[in-house]
């Protein structure tokens, strides 16, 4: 592919544009021309994700209109973002989109646009794109993430980025930015830098490691996350808090109950597991579940998780680390409906029908953790100093 841009204006002759050029000694010519041209071998290998990168002013949006055409223009006249969503799509579909992107704060997704917060605006505006992307078709952004937050704008590429490569429909993503911070995040196939005239094929990496924790905390942690659980603000007085930490950050909160059993007392369950808006697509409360499971294990615990949300059922569901103790089925009242909404493949995993949405009811699975248990001495700090006696002394 050969890139070969040339953009000519014509130059205003007002009495106030010939007075500019006489104060700063501007050449008198009728026409301004910028060129750009070099190659851009897009043929010589496949890829799923591409980067325009450089100042303002060096020509990434005429390059990307040029080469890749122009951004689909969105509009938000709905009483939520959801309901903006392509009609054709099923609730199923508009569920992924968003999940796959980080927007994750479901409560945000009956709430119009302009309400939304500039972080949530770029995630669903996100999410309808991927959404909305018919097969073998590639999206273009301008200005990708030039309104958010530089973490906002890392995370949000990541999670933009993981889940075009997931596809196998032939979409493909081209952005333009001038922040180079997004690079390792986004982790492009290719990059274009127009200021420079030139085009690098890269191989892709894995994103920037995260220094992470995780710990034991006060009741009133709960305060910070409360507002952004997908179904309740509330939480049972007696359950042990913890939260994953990512660089002192606190960003995901986990609540974990002693569940009630007839045939075993060492049985914990998962309860309130809430990533905060600004840090979700990165996985971090499938970190928490993990670290959790394997520091109850460490102490003869098992624990279980019992979730709602299709994200955490399906991410359970393909985790070597979590087994399937009970199919999704629609809790509504006191009761549990298996029905045919509740659909488990033949290996025992869960397929997309089970986490289709009812009026007055929700999806719930019951699944164990069954992966490695970490070291005691770990578990215990983990678990905190107020571990009761009866937990400790478990194994």
């Amino acid at each position: 592919m050969k890139i070969d841009v040339a953009v000519e204006t014509e130059v205003s002759r007002s009495p106030r544009a010939r007075q500019l050029a006489a104060m700063f000694d501007v050449p008198d010519a009728p026409h301004q021309r910028q060129e750009w041209t070099f190659d851009a071998p897009l043929e010589e290998r496949p890829w799923k994700v591409g980067l325009i990168v450089g100042p303002s002013g060096a020509g990434k949006t005429t390059i990307l209109r040029n080469a890749f055409g122009k951004e689909r223009r969105l509009t938000w006249k709905t009483p939520s973002v959801i309901d903006a969503f392509d009609p054709t799509l099923g609730m199923n579909d508009v569920a992924t989109a968003c999940q796959a992107v980080g927007f994750n704060t479901i409560p945000a997704w009956l709430r119009p646009y302009e309400v939304l917060s500039t972080g949530e605006r770029f995630r669903v505006h996100m999410a309808r794109l991927l959404g909305e992307a018919q097969p073998d078709t590639t999206i273009v952004v301008d200005e990708f993430t030039s309104v958010v937050d530089r973490q906002v704008a890392q995370i949000g590429a990541y999670a933009v980025a993981k889940h075009v490569r997931k596809r196998d429909d032939g979409v493909r993503f081209v952005a333009a930015t001038c922040h180079y911070d997004v690079i390792d995040w986004l982790q492009p196939d290719w990059v274009i830098e127009p200021a420079t005239r030139t085009f690098t094929w890269r191989s892709v990496q894995p994103r920037p490691r995260l220094d992470v924790s995780v710990s034991a905390v006060p009741y009133s942690a709960w305060e910070l996350f409360a507002p952004f659980h997908y179904l309740t603000a509330s939480l049972h007085k007696a359950a042990r808090c913890f939260c994953l930490f990512v660089n002192g950050q606190p960003t995901t909160f986990a609540g974990a109950l002693h569940r009630p059993h007839p045939k075993t007392k060492t049985i914990m369950a998962l309860s309130r597991v809430v990533t905060l808006p600004d840090w979700q697509g990165l996985g971090l409360a499938f970190v928490l579940h993990d670290e959790l499971g394997a520091a109850y294990k460490a102490i003869g615990y098992r624990l279980h998780t019992y979730p709602a949300h299709p994200a955490f059922i399906n991410a359970a569901d393909r985790s070597p680390r979590w087994a399937l103790r009970q199919k999704p089925g629609y809790r509504s009242g006191g009761g549990f409906n298996t029905g045919p909404h509740a659909a488990i493949s033949h290996r025992g995993n869960v397929r997309g029908e089970s986490a289709e949405w009812r009026h007055g009811s929700r999806p719930c699975a019951v699944f164990s953790y069954e992966g490695e248990a970490m070291d005691r001495e770990t578990a215990l700090c983990v678990l905190g100093p107020n571990l009761p006696a009866r937990l400790r002394g478990a194994s």
